[in-house]
């Protein structure tokens, strides 16, 4: 029997994961001058936000063991082929894509990241994981990286990046997703104009919360 490839990655994401766990206090301590409402406002400014990240370019802000296990799952589960990620930081979500799309004969994974120090460790952790040749890591604003040379059709996609710009990601993807296409949105809470769209009725999609602060949606049109 073949192994699976995330169980092959698990010494590589348990580093991972352990370095992101040991970073949380110098995360806290970057936002010690920002109070809770400023923090909470520059996450959801379609401007502000790059102050916001720009604080943590140093920071892993890996998605929880939980939503990475989910990510494996569901490229597995859906046969996925073709995803979409907006939002590579050091790859830890990457790399569980990237697993599934392994483990379903191959595919092609184009994920997007601003901070060019973030894409370096991403493109390091996905060449230590053997999973690089299947991922294509662009550098800049996503809404210009994705806005062209997307696959034909797209069969996942994760919202990780700057909660206020899902909706304009969304607007990128949406007429190449397949009926049955599966997107999953990160801290999902700190977009309302991204939550209010997928979750109305005659949208075209089908949405539900799941698992801590993410939001589960398919394309069924």
């Amino acid at each position: 029997m073949t192994t699976p490839t995330i169980t092959l990655l698990a010494p590589l994401l348990d580093r991972l994961f352990d370095q992101d766990e040991a970073s949380r206090g110098a995360t806290r301590a970057a936002f010690a001058d920002v109070t809770d409402a400023d923090r909470v406002r520059m996450m959801r400014s379609k401007t502000d936000y790059r102050n916001l990240y720009g604080r943590l370019k140093d920071a892993p802000l890996a998605v929880s063991r939980e939503t990475g296990a989910l990510l494996y799952m569901l490229a597995r589960s859906s046969r996925a082929t073709a995803i979409v990620e907006f939002g590579t930081s050091f790859g830890i979500s990457t790399l569980h894509l990237a697993a599934g799309l392994r483990d379903n004969g191959g595919g092609r994974l184009v994920t997007t990241e601003f901070e060019p120090s973030k894409a370096a460790r991403a493109r390091e952790n996905l060449s230590a994981g053997g999973l690089l040749d299947l991922v294509d890591i662009r550098e800049g604003d996503a809404l210009k990286t994705l806005g062209a040379d997307l696959p034909d059709t797209i069969d996942l996609v994760l919202l990780d990046g700057a909660k206020a710009l899902y909706p304009e990601i969304l607007d990128l993807v949406e007429s190449h997703l397949n009926p049955g296409a599966i997107i999953i949105a990160d801290n999902a809470d700190d977009s309302p104009d991204y939550l209010a769209r997928v979750r109305k009725p005659g949208s075209g999609y089908m949405s539900t919360p799941f698992a801590e602060d993410v939001e589960l949606s398919v394309r069924i049109t």
